[in-house]
């Protein structure tokens, strides 16, 4: 049933997809689609704005409208079914068997090894990648190589970005992999809130790059640690599309 009522309205011309209005929205109403946030349907949109302070380029706003009546049942049920689809799998790999979801360490080199690693890495000099996966979507939280790690948490496009990555950024430490405009930044969260309260983790470096949808990666570890209550070491460093170093940031 539709009647006028206040509701959320998205600047399609403001909005850059940067997601950070996603993981504000309690209901779950907003979802990054195509590039651009959008609402998923009016009925999950209860109209009262807390996404409004999270939107860098103020392409949020409410107006009031005709739409479907703001359902709580509906909300709940979609929540639910999110919450239920975001649960990371038990088992070392997705239930269909698939390779790329089966957990790996591999071994680290040796002091002989490491001296003779070139600083910029030449073609076939050894990888410092430690552990497989590395796709922030298809690692469990309990995974072994998250204990007491220094967790390197980057956005896709730094790696392709920045020369000599591996031995800049990824060297010694335990990485993840994704990108936060076009991923489920609740899953993030979530995800990232349990590593937080359960790995011990000594560390945590966020690479990202500096164009505005990634600064949402920010935004899903501050939200990960608020919600896991704990306190870790944090470094953010952006990287320019040039893939220079432009700043380092410590929280």
């Amino acid at each position: 049933m539709k009647s006028l009522r206040k509701i959320i309205r998205i600047d399609e011309e403001l909005c850059n997809g940067c997601g950070q209005c996603v993981p504000d929205c309690a209901e779950g109403s907003l979802a990054i689609i195509d590039g651009k946030a959008r609402l998923v349907a009016d009925k999950f949109c209860d109209g009262l704005g807390a996404c409004l302070g999270a939107c860098p380029t103020g392409a949020l706003t409410i107006v009031e409208r005709e739409a479907d009546e703001f359902d709580e049942e509906a909300v709940e049920e979609y929540l639910a079914a999110k919450e239920k689809q975001a649960q990371p799998e038990k088992a070392a790999g997705l239930p269909c068997g698939c390779p790329s979801s089966q957990l790996q360490t591999f071994a680290p080199q040796s002091s002989c090894q490491a001296a003779n690693t070139p600083t910029v890495q030449a073609p076939g000099a050894p990888s410092a990648l430690s552990h497989w996966p590395i796709q922030i979507r298809l690692i469990p939280p309990h995974a072994p190589f998250l204990q007491n790690a220094d967790l390197l948490v980057v956005a896709d496009c730094t790696a392709v970005a920045v020369a000599g990555f591996q031995q800049k950024y990824l060297e010694g430490k335990t990485v993840m992999m994704g990108c936060p405009k076009f991923d489920d930044a609740a899953d993030y969260i979530e995800r990232f809130a349990q590593i937080i309260a359960t790995c011990n983790l000594r560390s945590l470096t966020i690479l990202i790059m500096e164009v505005p949808c990634c600064s949402a990666m920010n935004v899903i570890i501050k939200k990960a640690l608020q919600k896991a209550g704990k306190t870790v070491p944090v470094e953010q460093i952006t990287i320019s599309t040039r893939g220079e170093e432009l700043a380092r940031v410590r929280w």
